[in-house]
């Protein structure tokens, strides 16, 4: 006689309670995100969150490395028994900006403020590591807790990784997981997708040179303001008609700066924004043919043009694997409802996508949607107003455990 074969699928044993544990960290975790978030810093070089990272982490039984070109912390936890070595990442450095979001917590430097959350990432990782210290007999290898200054734009994760972090264990890791919160989703929800998860990311900038005059006599002068607004409309032409419509690009200009008062045509008009791609053969398409666009442009109007474009970060591409696991922990330990696939990439671009060109692994997000705003309106990321649901961190802190208990099982 045989039983059913549509019974559900039993919860595996090492994840029972697990999100409990997270919660019974939650006043540590939310302690140390506090203190970060008074205390911003931006860049490379972040003293004071540093300090705090490592208070939080004392007397757990990891094996701390500081970084040497920037103030980057690498702590690894070695298993009760042998086998391969996994990282978990969290990012540490702020914005400039004024924050006004009336918390009692709120930046204490007018000029910073988290407004990406990178201080509940922090936070998350923190109380990860201190609950996977509890788990340390179960783990079969090592966790590589990476805290990581400077995602902001400065590629903090190259410095990382330069310095060894993807080695810190002694053997290089076998699977990255990194872990974003953000608004835009219903707290405590985790989403994420196989292959690009996030854009690359290029800045250009072109300067256009004329020759300045009287502004009632534009034929004795050669003015490059007509052209810097030529080259605005030629550069969305090129990517609509030439960039598939099946390989998404986005190219802003997001400044424009010429001229001094009204009565005088300027010499120069400068130009600069970005360029996002979801694949490097549309990043190097578009990387070549907008200093093409703009000289061709430049020509017309019979001035000249500089036009440089800046490297910036990869495209994050999930491998498909682990990704999808990554969906499947969630489900099991946050509940089936905390679980989502995104069905499209976010244009923002992340510097995790260094570790994912080197080591098969995935990024998410983490919804925090405070209860009380409207995903429609909810301040967004990057805003001088976002505020992150502080309960959503139990569920990343769980989710980061899961992960390294799963991959090294």
């Amino acid at each position: 006689m045989t039983g059913p074969t549509d019974l559900p699928t039993l919860p595996d044993a090492r994840f029972a309670g697990l999100l409990a544990e997270a919660r019974a960290l939650q006043t540590k975790t939310v302690e140390l995100r506090r203190e970060i978030h008074r205390n911003p810093e931006i860049g490379l070089h972040l003293p004071k969150t540093h300090a705090s990272i490592k208070a939080a982490l004392d007397g757990l039984p990891l094996e701390i490395t500081e970084g040497k070109s920037t103030t980057s912390l690498t702590a690894v936890l070695r298993g009760g028994k042998p086998g391969p070595a996994i990282l978990l990442r969290g990012d540490m450095d702020a914005l400039p900006l004024h924050e006004d979001t009336g918390l009692d917590f709120a930046s204490e430097d007018d000029g910073a403020m988290h407004a990406c959350g990178h201080d509940t990432h922090v936070a998350m990782l923190a109380s990860a590591a201190r609950l996977l210290c509890e788990h340390a007999d179960e783990l079969a290898g090592s966790v590589v807790f990476m805290f990581q200054p400077g995602e902001e734009g400065e590629h903090g994760a190259r410095h990382m990784i330069h310095e060894g972090v993807l080695d810190a264990a002694g053997e290089r890791v076998e699977k990255a997981f990194g872990l974003h919160i953000f608004t835009s989703a219903a707290s405590g929800v985790v989403q994420t997708r196989p292959g690009p998860i996030m854009a690359s990311a290029n800045s250009f900038h072109v300067t256009v040179t004329g020759r300045g005059g009287h502004g009632s006599a534009p034929h004795q002068a050669i003015d490059p303001v007509p052209a810097a607004a030529a080259m605005v409309g030629a550069l969305q032409t090129m990517v609509t008609r030439k960039v598939s419509v099946f390989e998404p690009a986005v190219v802003s200009v997001t400044r424009i700066e010429t001229g001094t008062t009204t009565n005088i045509i300027p010499e120069t008009a400068f130009l600069e924004g970005t360029i996002r791609t979801l694949s490097e053969r549309t990043q190097a398409f578009v990387r070549e043919e907008l200093p093409r666009v703009c000289e061709a442009v430049g020509a017309a109007h019979g001035v000249k043009v500089s036009a440089e474009v800046l490297p910036g970060y990869p495209v994050t591409v999930n491998d498909p694997r682990v990704a999808g696991r990554v969906l499947e922990l969630a489900a099991e330990v946050l509940g089936a409802g905390n679980s989502e696939v995104m069905e499209n990439p976010v244009m923002g671009a992340e510097d995790f996508s260094y570790v994912l060109q080197r080591v098969p692994g995935a990024f998410a997000f983490l919804g925090a949607c405070p209860p009380d705003a409207d995903l429609a309106t909810v301040e967004a990321n990057h805003s001088n107003r976002v505020v992150f649901d502080e309960d959503a961190m139990a569920n990343g802190v769980a989710m980061y455990a899961a992960f390294a208990l799963d991959a090294l099982r």
